[in-house]
C-alpha cells in the first residue's frame, strides 16, 4: 500500500515537471523563423569572409576609373568624392539585392528549396530572411568604401552616413524581395532570371544618375528618371553624406525606399504563396 501511494506521488511529481503537449508543440513565432532562415543564408558567407572582398572589386574599379573624370565643383558639393560615393555604394546595395534569387535558382534545381517549403518554416519568415540577409554584406561593402576614400578629398559625416545604410537597407529588402520572386517565376528557366535582372539593373542606375548627373540629359531621359525610385534614394544618400539634413530630399529618398519595400514584400509574398 505505501508502495502504491509513493509511485503515485513520484508519477504526480514527474507529470507536474513534465512540459505540456502544447508547449512541446508550439511552433516558433515569425520573427524566431526569419532569424533562422537569415543565419542559415549568412553561413556561407561567414565561412568565405573573402567572398565580400571580393565582391568589392566592381565599386573600387568604378572609384577607380570615373571618379577622376568628375571635376570637382560646386555642382558637386565641391568634392567629386562627395558625390559619386554615395551613388557607388547605392549601385553595390542594388546589385547585391537583385541577386538574392540567384541562390534560390541553385535550391530549386537541387530540390533544397521544396524541402523548406515542406518544413515548419514560415513562408514569409523564408522570404524576408533571406532579403534581410543581403542587408549584411552591403553594409560591410559600405564600411569598407568608406574607409577606403575617407582619407582622400570625402568628409565623413557618421550622422548622415549612419542614416543613409538604414535607408538603404531598406531599398535592399525590397529589390531582394522582387528577385526573390522572379527566381521562383524563373523555376526551370534560370535564363529568364538573368536576362531580366541583367536588363532592369542598368537602366535603373543610369536613369539615377549613379555615374553622370542627368541635369545636362533632354527631356524625356529626365521624364524617365522622374519615374526612378532609385534617383530619390541617390539624391538622399547624397544629401546625407555630406552633412545636409535637407528635409524634403530626406524624406523623398525615405518614401521611395519604403515603397519599393512595401511593393517588394507584396509581390514576393504572393509568390511565395503560390509556389509549390
Amino acid at each position: 500500500m505505501t508502495t502504491t501511494t509513493n509511485d503515485t506521488t513520484t508519477a504526480t511529481e514527474s507529470t507536474a515537471l513534465a512540459p505540456s503537449y502544447d508547449d512541446e508543440t508550439r511552433e516558433p513565432g515569425f520573427l524566431a523563423d526569419t532569424w533562422n532562415v537569415m543565419t542559415r543564408e549568412l553561413r556561407p558567407m561567414l565561412r568565405e569572409p573573402a567572398s565580400v572582398l571580393f565582391a568589392m572589386v566592381q565599386p573600387l574599379v568604378f572609384l577607380a576609373l570615373f571618379a577622376p573624370l568628375l571635376p570637382d565643383s560646386s555642382a558637386f558639393g565641391g568634392s567629386a568624392l562627395q558625390w559619386f560615393v554615395p551613388g557607388i555604394i547605392a549601385m553595390t546595395a542594388l546589385m547585391g539585392a537583385s541577386m538574392t534569387g540567384s541562390n534560390l535558382t541553385l535550391e530549386i534545381n537541387t530540390g533544397s528549396h521544396e524541402r523548406l517549403l515542406v518544413s515548419p518554416l514560415r513562408r514569409s519568415s523564408l522570404l524576408v530572411g533571406r532579403a534581410l540577409k543581403e542587408v549584411v554584406p552591403m553594409l560591410a561593402q559600405a564600411v569598407l568604401i568608406v574607409a577606403v576614400v575617407t582619407p582622400f578629398s570625402f568628409d565623413l559625416h557618421l550622422g548622415g552616413v549612419l542614416v543613409g545604410l538604414a535607408v538603404l537597407a531598406l531599398f535592399s529588402v525590397g529589390i531582394g524581395s522582387l528577385s526573390f520572386a522572379l527566381a521562383i517565376v524563373s523555376e526551370g528557366q534560370d535564363w529568364l532570371f538573368w536576362t531580366v535582372q541583367q536588363t532592369l539593373i542598368f537602366p535603373l542606375l543610369l536613369l539615377a544618375g549613379v555615374l553622370l548627373p542627368l541635369d545636362g540629359a533632354p527631356g524625356w531621359l529626365r521624364f524617365l528618371a522622374n519615374l526612378n525610385p532609385l534617383g530619390y534614394i541617390i539624391e538622399a544618400e547624397r544629401a546625407l553624406f555630406a552633412g545636409s539634413w535637407s528635409f524634403d530630399t530626406i524624406l523623398q529618398g525615405a518614401v521611395a525606399a519604403a515603397a519599393v519595400a512595401a511593393v517588394g514584400l507584396v509581390v514576393g509574398l504572393r509568390t511565395m504563396r503560390r509556389s509549390s
